[in-house]
C-alpha cells in the first residue's frame, strides 16, 4: 500500500476529491493531511474522512527538518500539493525525490513563480488575452511551478471571463483530473 500526505493551505476541494477517490483504493492509501493554516477548511474535511493531521509552522518547516521525520514515521511514500502555499524546502525535496506532485492553475511554463497562484494566476492570463488556459500537474523541484510536467489539460477562455469564471472551470479540470494523474503517476512508480 503506497501512502500518501496531501499538503493544503484552505478550504480542501481538491483534497476532498482526492481522499474521496482513493477511499477504496486498492494500492494507494490517504494517510495523512498536511496543513500550514489552523482552521483552514481542509482539517474538517480531515475529520470528516478520519484521516490525521499534522499542523506545521513556519520556522520548523523552513528552518528545521521540514517535519521530514514526521512523514517518515507516517510511513508516507509521496506527497501530493493541493493548494499548498508555502515554497517546499529542498530538504523535504531530497528525502522525497521524484515523489512530491503539485497542480497549477495555468498552462505551464506560462504563469508561474513565486506569487503566482489562484486568482493572480487567472487575472495574468485574462490580462494577456489568451485564448486558453488550463491545469498542470508537475515534479516538484527547488524552483517554484518548474519540475518535470506530468500531466496537462486545457480549457477555452471565454469572451467576457473574469479570473472567478475561469477559475470555476480550472477547478472543475482539477477535480476532474487531478486524483486519476496522482493514481497513475504512483502506479508507475
Amino acid at each position: 500500500m503506497k501512502r500518501i500526505a496531501i499538503f493544503a493551505s484552505g478550504a480542501g476541494s481538491n483534497a476532498k476529491k482526492i481522499i474521496e477517490y482513493f477511499t477504496h483504493h486498492a494500492a494507494i492509501q490517504v494517510a495523512l493531511i498536511v496543513c500550514n493554516k489552523p482552521g483552514a477548511g481542509v482539517l474538517s474535511v480531515a475529520t470528516h474522512y478520519g484521516i490525521p493531521t499534522l499542523l506545521i509552522e513556519k520556522e520548523q518547516f523552513f528552518r528545521g527538518n521540514a517535519y521530514v521525520d514526521e512523514l517518515k514515521a507516517a510511513h508516507i511514500d509521496f506527497i501530493i500539493l493541493a493548494g499548498f502555499l508555502w515554497k517546499i524546502p529542498s530538504a523535504l525535496i531530497q528525502a522525497y525525490p521524484n515523489k512530491i506532485i503539485n497542480i497549477h492553475p495555468a498552462l505551464l511554463p506560462k504563469y508561474g513563480g513565486k506569487g503566482m497562484y489562484g486568482q493572480f494566476v487567472h487575472e495574468a492570463v485574462l490580462a494577456a488575452r489568451e485564448l486558453e488556459s488550463g491545469i498542470t500537474v508537475h515534479l516538484v523541484d527547488e524552483l517554484y511551478d518548474h519540475g518535470q510536467m506530468v500531466f496537462q489539460a486545457q480549457c477555452p477562455v471565454l469572451p467576457g471571463d473574469t479570473a472567478a469564471t475561469l477559475a470555476q472551470r480550472i477547478h472543475a479540470l482539477e477535480h476532474k483530473h487531478y486524483p486519476e494523474v496522482i493514481e497513475q503517476f504512483i502506479m508507475q512508480h
